[in-house]
């Protein structure tokens, strides 16, 4: 997912999202508001569905 998407979804939340932000720093953020565990980008394998975790588990590899 693009940084204005993900940015998009951060004010949807209320996380801050400004730019010098990482990507990993507020999703994990979202993680929260969303009632999932920061996780993002931690784990090789997840049970969670959350909306991260095609982008968060491609990357793991």
């Amino acid at each position: 997912m693009k940084m204005p998407e993900i940015r998009n979804i951060a004010r949807q939340w209320g996380v801050d999202a400004r730019i010098g932000r990482s990507k990993q720093d507020i999703i994990r953020d979202i993680q929260i508001k969303e009632g999932y565990s920061p996780c993002f980008r931690t784990k090789e394998e997840c049970e969670d569905d959350c909306l991260w975790k095609p982008d968060c588990l491609n990357n793991q590899r």
